[in-house]
Formats: C-alpha cells, structure tokens, sequence
C-alpha cells in the first residue's frame, strides 16, 4: 500500500489515504486511539498499513456521533479478539442520549410557538412559566409533590403504583398547549403547601393512616378510581353503585369502622373540608389530553365524580351500600 521500503508511512502519507488532515492524524494518535509503528530516526512518525483501516472505523464511530471514551473502548475490545458487546452498547447509549435531546427540541419548538403565538402583553408572563421547564422536562418535582400529600407511612409499592396513575409523563412531541399545561403544573406542585397563604399538605382522611391502612385505602381508592372511570367513559352521571360502595369501604376499612349512612355523612363532610388540588387534575388532563380535546379520566376528575355521587345518595336517601351495613 505505502511506497517505503518497510511498507510503513509518514503522518502525511497516512492523512492523504484517509482523506483527513494531517491535524486529525496527530489528535488521535496523541489520544491513544491510532498507536504509531515506530518513529524515524528523525523522529518522525510511522504507520502501519492497518492504521488506514483504524483510521476509517475511528472516523465512522466518530461521525455517529460516539464520544471519544465510547471510541476507546470498542477500538480496546477489538484489539482483544472481540468488538460487537460494545459496539452495541455504545450505539444503544449514543440512540439514548440522541432521544432525549430530540424530545428537547421537540419540546423547545413548541414552547417557541407557543410564547411567538400568544398576544403580546401575555409573552413576559408564558416566558417565565415556561421558562422555569427543563427541556426535556423532568416529573421529579410532581413525585415530591405527591410524597408530601401521600401518608408519611404508605408502603414503597403503594406509592410506586400511585405515582405511577397520578404522574403525567410529558409527550415526546408535546403541541404547544400541552407545554403550557405541564408549565402549570410544575408551577402549581412547587408553590409553597397549600397556597400562598399556607395550609395542610395531607388531607384529614390520611392522619389515621399507617403502613398497613395506607396500603388498604389506596388500593381500595385504585379499584373504585378504575370503576369511576369506566362509567365515565361510558358518559354515565354520577350515581350511587358498585364505584361509590368500594369507594366508601376504602375509607371504612383504614378507620377500621362499618359503611353506615351516618359514616357516610361524615365521610363526605371530610373530604369536602380537605385540601382540593382539582387544579392538578385538570392540568394533568391536558399534558395527557389526545387531539379533539378528548380527555382520559384522572384519579382526581374520578374522585370528584364519585364525591358527587356521595352527594348525590346523600341527597336522596341511604344507598345500597349502607343497606348492607345495616343488615350485616
């Protein structure tokens, strides 16, 4: 390949059969990356004929975008016999890492379109909100919202499956009213508790909660959210049923009383009283919400459907439910 007598070549020699500058050569032999055959006896360097071919596989690893380090390791386990481990895995985390800064510029065009598409006077006031969003946003300030309105004492999988529901996770390609609704909501979870004026982060109805309670309310409250919503879906108003009486038991079971009328009564006195955050809810609903404004129920907008249908019952007499407590 190379003219010399010992069939190695210069610097430049090396740099004009792989088409690069004699620059780049020198950059990665001073890395490590390309190893010298010898030096001339003027100290110059000299390469081997398969420094081509190393030269071109650093350039191909390099122009997918692989860092340096990534390079050095691939190119370690191919002088050990081996490659295709971690080939894979550096291509695995350079798609990784080219995702997430595409949702950032996904994100990043639709919070642009979004402050160039509102009246001028409101600009100032959606930069700052949206501002204040990382891009791609991160839901870690929603989990410490959720942490501090939780039982203190609500078992680590109770509270993983709840975050799960109650966490929305930002669309990778967000329209610009989603952005403002995920802004909303990462301003309204790190408002001071309770509001400017202060107050209660945990409703009444957790403080008599521990590990063991807790676990049973939510997983009861998660089977009456599900029945909630599947008669939301089917557009049914709210009404006593099965979705209020697994409802209601959710809460006779942490007190460790009986569903009667009277509990009933007092039961939809609490939760009137308790901090609302209906705000997250509805925000929530619009980061999820699919085009058309079609909205998935929510753990809150199924909560207020069945405190409505608590009211309702209320209203009309004893349901079904405390029926069965009366006889049992």
């Amino acid at each position: 390949m190379f003219s010399s007598h010992d069939g190695l070549c210069t610097i430049g020699e090396l740099a004009e059969h792989a088409r690069v500058s004699v620059k780049t050569v020198r950059f990665y032999s001073d890395g490590g990356l390309l190893p010298e055959a010898s030096r001339s006896a003027g100290g110059h360097r000299r390469y081997a004929p398969e420094a081509v071919e190393r030269l071109g596989l650093i350039r191909s690893l390099r122009g997918l975008g692989l860092p340096v380090a990534d390079v050095r390791r691939v190119l370690d386990e191919q002088d050990a016999g081996g490659a295709a481990d971690v080939l894979e895995a550096a291509v695995d985390g350079r798609l990784r890492v080219l995702g997430s800064e595409l949702r950032a510029l996904r994100w990043r065009e639709a919070a642009l379109q979004l402050v160039r598409d509102c009246p001028p006077e409101e600009r100032p006031g959606r930069l700052r909100l949206v501002g204040a969003v990382a891009a791609p946003p991160s839901t870690a300030a929603l989990v410490r919202f959720w942490r501090a309105w939780l039982p203190a004492r609500m078992p680590a999988r109770s509270v993983g499956a709840f975050l799960e529901v109650a966490v929305p996770q930002p669309p990778d390609d967000p329209r610009p009213e989603q952005v403002l609704a995920f802004a909303r909501l990462y301003a309204f979870v790190t408002r001071p508790c309770g509001g400017s004026g202060g107050g209660p982060c945990q409703p009444r109805a957790h403080s008599a909660a521990g590990a063991r309670e807790s676990a049973v309310l939510y997983a009861g409250l998660a089977t009456a959210y599900d029945l909630a919503g599947g008669e939301m879906r089917r557009g049914g108003t709210p009404r006593p049923g099965e979705a209020l009486d697994g409802f209601v038991d959710a809460y006779a079971s942490t007190y460790g009383t009986r569903d009667t009328p009277g509990f009933r009564r007092r039961l939809a006195g609490q939760l009137a009283a308790d901090p609302r955050i209906d705000r997250y809810w509805e925000l929530t609903a619009e980061v999820l919400g699919a085009p058309g404004g079609h909205r998935e129920p929510t753990p809150g907008t199924a909560h207020d459907w069945l405190l409505e249908a608590l009211d309702t019952e209320l209203s009309v007499g004893p349901g079904p439910g405390a029926a069965r407590a009366r006889v049992s």
